[in-house]
């Protein structure tokens, strides 16, 4: 091969590269933005308690549970240490009983929704409660796919960060029990009077019951559907009592 046609391509390749090099740097750049907005927020919130969540945010537009706009959020964070030990169980009992075993996403329920939608069934959520704060605390209400997609990074990012005892503390404090009312300070008090420390195991159930659909259920009024789904729960905590998947609950 010739010298000179040697050298053109190597000056080629040469410039090719230079090129590419703010490419490179900018999607390095970019990546690490995304890392650092992802890791910040997640860090400090696994010992600042949040001051409110992205779905408390969007009530004051539309309210998830109703649609409607919500002149007044009602919402009180609490410790662990002063809401009802009934109530984290009653929750993992109602929404993920395979909460203390898996990392965030569980397969088992995927592949079961998976399967009844495939033979015919409707599609039901196989969301675990990591990913529900995910998405209560960051991201907004409907469904989609980038939603999905954004959920399910949080989710794994939750899991490396929080203990699963802090990831239980933010539900059952963020999540929705009732029209423009969040967490379980404020529904304690609003629906039974009561503090979230002084919650009975029945109370518990109610509110565990409604989880699902806060705008059509009510814990402090409840139909024959949820009084049913209540029992359910309460009957399985006591069921339960400690052992088995709520082992240090």
């Amino acid at each position: 091969m010739p010298k000179a046609a040697s050298r053109t391509r190597r000056r080629r390749r040469s410039r090719g590269r230079a090129r590419a090099r703010p490419l490179w740097r900018g999607l390095g750049a970019l990546a690490l933005l995304v890392m650092t907005a992802t890791l910040v927020p997640i860090a400090v919130l696994r010992v600042v308690p949040p001051p409110t969540s992205a779905f408390m945010i969007a009530s004051h537009r539309r309210d998830p549970a109703t649609g409607r706009p919500c002149a007044r959020i009602d919402y009180q964070w609490q410790p662990w240490k002063k809401i009802h030990r009934s109530l984290p169980r009653a929750v993992v009992v109602a929404e993920d009983q395979r909460f203390l075993d898996h990392s965030g996403f569980d397969t088992r329920a995927i592949g079961e929704a998976l399967d009844e939608y495939v033979s015919g069934g409707g599609m039901r959520g196989a969301s675990t409660i990591t990913q529900q704060v995910a998405k209560n605390l960051f991201l907004w209400p409907g469904r989609s796919l980038l939603r999905k997609g954004l959920e399910a990074w949080l989710t794994v990012f939750i899991e490396l960060l929080w203990p699963k005892q802090r990831i239980l503390e933010v539900y059952v404090n963020v999540a929705q029990f009732g029209p423009c009312l969040f967490g379980a300070e404020a529904a304690a008090r609003q629906l039974f009077d009561v503090h979230a420390s002084e919650l009975s195991v029945r109370q518990a159930a109610l509110l565990a019951a409604v989880l699902p659909a806060p705008g059509r259920m009510r814990p402090d009024d409840p139909g024959p559907f949820t009084q049913q789904r209540a029992q359910e729960i309460a009957d399985e905590l006591h069921r339960v009592a400690g052992g088995s998947y709520l082992r240090g609950i």
